[in-house]
């Protein structure tokens, strides 16, 4: 059986054991915890913050006025629009006045970004990190980077909707028995009154939950069979697999495959929140978007695809979230932005934001639900962490999160424009060009990458 502190080792595969079992045990009460903070006639240095979550934009909205109000440091907070934040943290980084509390998604986003990072180390926020795996590295051995939130997808469904048409969640451990309870749900869509799967928008809001979370599956499974964390050249030896839970997705959902182009991320929470359809491939990020549908009808199942012992696994679990804090800003800046989000993981007000879900917000709205990697986590409210946790408790190996090391942006722009062209027109040879920019582009993408670095 895992414990908490075990399911989070398994998941992560390289960030390593966190010791996450603070969770619910609230604050520590430390000094640097203390909600009194700084004195507003001592306030020095401002801090600005590019948001890559548009899901919380009004929680740190919210958060940068009460701190604020408390220490007379003034904290703006922009958030970049849904699979747009590379492009915007480019444009922001050229202007005079930059952010100076940026994000990473893990080792390849450090790779360019590593000369805009200030160097972390004994910083005061490092010392309440739960374990040392959360911080990323330059090549210097300088930490650059600290993971802000650990979080896990998988496929939600609603339990009261599958039980009306007749299945139940055992039935479900692979790609198989998936795929017979999806298509008899849509045999019998009409009668039943809602489908199996909300649409896969591959709207620039939505279209990362397939070209880079869905991706991660065959990505997952080659590296486990290789034996490696990373690769200069995929293979591609899971793509038919790929193809297989593509191809349930799009041919069984509430809208026809042609039409996925036009279907976004709001969409998809609303067809799923208004009882249109079972399941949704998401994460628990997304809680309270799906928190109206009710926390008693909401489940989550691994994403399961074909893969040979794919019955022993469990969910996706890990962090593309690295907090950065820009070294070309003035002293005065960077020490604000430390202080900052030393703040949010230590106070009393900043964790319950952080963590809290229902009522977690200093004005009584909902938290940003997350579990964060610190000795301060408290209890998030959120049932689709619960759900994970419980996965954690079980013996099912959870999956790394390994699309973090994509080689770069258009990189996955690619393939999801394969998949868009290729659910048009199901053709062998669209799949072809698929499997091409997949291939062929990561290893074109990723001589890119290197070429730049040297």
């Amino acid at each position: 059986m895992l414990d908490r502190r075990s399911f989070v080792t398994a998941g992560l595969g390289a960030f390593g054991a966190v010791a996450l079992s603070a969770c619910g045990s609230g604050n520590t009460g430390s000094d640097s915890g203390s909600d009194s903070g700084s004195d507003k006639k001592e306030a020095k240095g401002q801090v600005y913050y590019l948001n890559f979550k548009p899901e919380q934009d009004e929680q740190w909205q919210e958060l940068a006025k009460v701190y604020t109000d408390e220490t007379g440091v003034p904290v703006t907070v922009k958030t970049a629009a849904s699979g747009q934040y590379e492009t915007s943290l480019k444009a922001e980084m050229a202007k005079s006045q930059a952010p100076t509390l940026f994000q990473v998604n893990g080792p390849v986003g450090l790779a360019s970004w590593k000369d805009y990072c200030y160097d972390l180390d004994g910083a005061e926020i490092l010392k309440g990190l739960t374990n040392d795996a959360f911080e990323l590295k330059g090549d210097d051995g300088k930490i650059k980077a600290v993971a802000y939130v650990v979080e896990t997808y998988g496929l939600i469904y609603n339990k009261d909707l599958l039980k009306k048409a007749g299945h139940d969640a055992s039935e479900i451990s692979d790609f198989d028995s998936l795929k017979k309870v999806v298509e008899d749900i849509t045999k019998r869509k009409d009668e039943l009154g809602f489908a199996a799967f909300t649409s896969a928008g591959m709207d620039s809001s939505d279209d990362w939950r397939f070209k880079t979370h869905l991706a991660n599956l065959p990505i997952y499974y080659e590296y486990k069979d290789e034996g490696i964390t990373s690769t200069d050249a995929i293979k591609g030896t899971y793509l038919p697999q790929y193809r297989n839970i593509w191809d349930l997705y799009i041919n069984n959902a509430t809208c026809e495959p042609g039409l996925i182009s036009t279907k976004t991320a709001d969409d998809a929470d609303a067809e799923f929140v208004t009882e249109q359809a079972v399941f949704y491939q998401n994460g628990t990020w997304d809680y309270a978007n799906l928190v109206d549908l009710g926390s008693d009808k909401l489940g989550m199942l691994p994403i399961y695809i074909g893969a040979k012992g794919e019955e022993n696994q469990g969910l996706c679990a890990g962090s593309e979230n690295y907090w950065c804090v820009n070294k070309n800003a003035s002293e005065d800046d960077i020490n604000a932005t430390l202080e900052f989000i030393n703040w949010c993981v230590t106070s009393d007000t900043g964790t319950k934001a952080m963590c809290g879900s229902e009522g977690g917000m200093p004005s009584g709205a909902d938290g940003m639900g997350f579990v964060i990697p610190f000795e301060t986590a408290m209890d998030t409210g959120n049932k689709l962490n619960e759900i994970a946790d419980e996965y954690a408790k079980s013996d099912k190996v959870p999956v790394d999160w390994c699309f973090s090391t994509m080689p770069s942006e258009q990189w996955k722009d690619g393939v999801g424009s394969a998949l868009t062209t290729y659910a048009a027109d199901q053709s062998d040879a669209n799949w072809d060009a698929l499997e091409t920019a997949f291939v062929d582009g990561w290893a074109t993408e990723a001589a890119a990458a290197k070429a730049k670095s040297e």
